[in-house]
């Protein structure tokens, strides 16, 4: 073996092969140096880690590239800094009822920058994470844009480099949607949520634009934390997308807590100021015909945060030469395999624009190994009943069907919902109120349980034992036979009549 290793040095055009696992790594000279890995996967993401990992234990010769910092947005501008931020808005919330629970905490005082710190060693330690599990797992990392080249056989150029493999994995994920000064006058002075997690101070005076989750979130966390808050939207109520009964009761809390909520408003232009910025909005009822359009300005604006959708990260890559589908908001279609148009090319997570969740494309991530590399040929993600949380005050939880869905896909006579609102127990003795609300969304003469839908203090950690339950099956008969636990908000879903 030492003899071939110094001939290959004598003689670079001589390819080396080094097994690994059974699997091969190949250089050659006569190749213009092209790596082969059996798995290549482009994105350092929640799904390209997972599917890089388990490929790596189920035997193949793996490599992530990625551009940026590992972990992809969760991990540093999405689910893990937003939920510290919510954590904090949770602790100032309390705060307003300590009184109502005997304690005299006196002068109180917040800072943002000693959160900030914190939270961003967090972000950076769970970075080092990742790259020790990669080094354990023996995937390699490669840092760098990667560009599929023309070449006959699927390869990526990274930083002059090329690399190749059998199966290659397009896990680049999303990126806030970006408005530009010819989209809006002025519009280039606002920041998305990738911003948010910049700030070096909290804004006196925010104003957020959008209707979705990210929208509620940031809304929630800024305005709870003592930032004056308006949220722009276009239509009535926020959270469109969720069972109605959701999407009205979170509008009710947003205004609840203090949130300035603007209903059938948009963004005209936004100046900058001496003051700050100035925010023109225009504001008309769709439902009144012959209503005028009306301008109002927000003015000493300290941010303005965008959160008006998500695009997949497919710029530089380019997928077009590569002959795949693409949709019409530029993600890559998948069938349920998470295989592409073109043989040999797959895509998981929000690249491909499908519940846009991390469990989601690291659980896809990890079916699609074990089919590729473990032989498990019907190895794909079921994407049915989905649980999902959105971290408002207080929080959303939510799996399967909504209401209007259930009525859609099997007729409102199959269709039987039950649902309760009550003030949870924390607050009986509280001066600051905030309700909780449950509804089951049931089929067909056995019930089954096709959604559940809650928002209230404590559906975040309420929901996960649920959705078990309503993966397996269960029907509103299994709920009733289980025995509730009392006193808690999650006894009410075990005893709806």
């Amino acid at each position: 073996m030492l003899l071939f290793i110094r001939i290959n040095r004598l003689f670079p055009t001589v390819s080396l092969a080094l097994p690994r696992h059974g699997a091969l790594i190949r250089r050659s000279m006569a190749s213009e140096k092209t790596t082969r890995f059996d798995f290549l996967v482009i994105g350092g993401g929640s799904g390209g880690l997972a599917g890089a990992r388990r490929a790596s234990e189920l035997g193949a010769a793996s490599a992530v590239i990625e551009s940026d910092k590992l972990g992809g947005t969760c991990v540093n501008v999405g689910c893990v800094p937003k939920k510290v931020m919510w954590n904090a808005a949770v602790h100032a919330e309390y705060l307003h009822d300590h009184s109502d629970y005997g304690f005299d905490v006196g002068n109180v005082r917040f800072s943002w920058e000693a959160l900030k710190a914190k939270r961003d060693a967090y972000v950076s330690h769970l970075n080092h994470i990742y790259r020790n599990n990669l080094d354990k797992a023996k995937v390699q990392t490669i840092q760098g844009h990667a560009r599929f080249t023309d070449d006959p056989e699927p390869t990526v150029e990274v930083n002059g480099r090329k690399y190749t493999a059998p199966h290659i994995l397009i896990a680049t994920g999303g990126q806030p949607t970006v408005l530009s000064d010819a989209d809006i006058p002025g519009g280039s002075l606002g920041i998305t949520s990738d911003g948010f997690f910049e700030l070096e101070s909290l804004p006196k005076r925010t104003v957020i634009v959008g209707a979705g989750y990210i929208a509620v979130e940031m809304a929630g966390i800024l305005s709870t934390l003592g930032s004056k808050t308006s949220l722009i939207i276009r239509q009535t109520g926020v959270l469109r997308n969720f069972d109605s009964f959701i999407s009205t009761n979170c509008t009710k809390e947003l205004t609840n807590s203090g949130v300035d909520l603007w209903k059938n408003s948009q963004v005209k232009s936004v100046c900058k100021t001496e003051r700050g910025l100035e925010v023109t909005l225009v504001t008309k009822d769709p439902e009144k015909k012959n209503d005028e359009e009306k301008i109002s300005t927000i003015q000493e604006v300290d941010c303005l945060l965008w959160a008006i959708g998500r695009q997949p990260n497919t710029s530089g890559l380019n997928i077009g030469g590569m002959g795949m589908d693409m949709d019409e908001r530029g993600h890559i279609v998948v069938d349920e395999f998470q295989n592409t148009s073109r043989p040999g090319i797959y895509a998981v997570g929000d690249v491909c624009g499908k519940a846009l969740l991390t469990p989601v494309a690291i659980a896809a991530g990890r079916k699609l190994a074990h089919r590729l590399f473990e032989g498990k040929k019907d190895s794909k993600l079921d994407y049915s009943s989905i649980p999902t949380v959105v971290f408002s005050h207080p929080p959303i939880g939510t799996v399967g069907l909504t209401e209007e869905e259930a009525i859609k896909s099997r007729g409102k006579e199959n269709v039987k919902i039950y649902k309760t609102s009550f003030t949870p127990m924390y607050h009986a003795i509280t001066s600051r109120k905030s309700q909780c609300i449950m509804k089951l969304v049931c089929e067909g003469k056995e019930e089954k349980v096709v959604g559940l839908h809650m928002q209230g203090l404590g559906c975040d950690e309420m929901l996960q034992g649920f959705a078990v339950a309503i993966k397996m099956g269960a029907t509103k008969a299994d709920f009733d036979k289980t025995v509730a636990i009392h006193p808690t908000s999650s006894e009410e879903f075990v005893t709806m009549r």
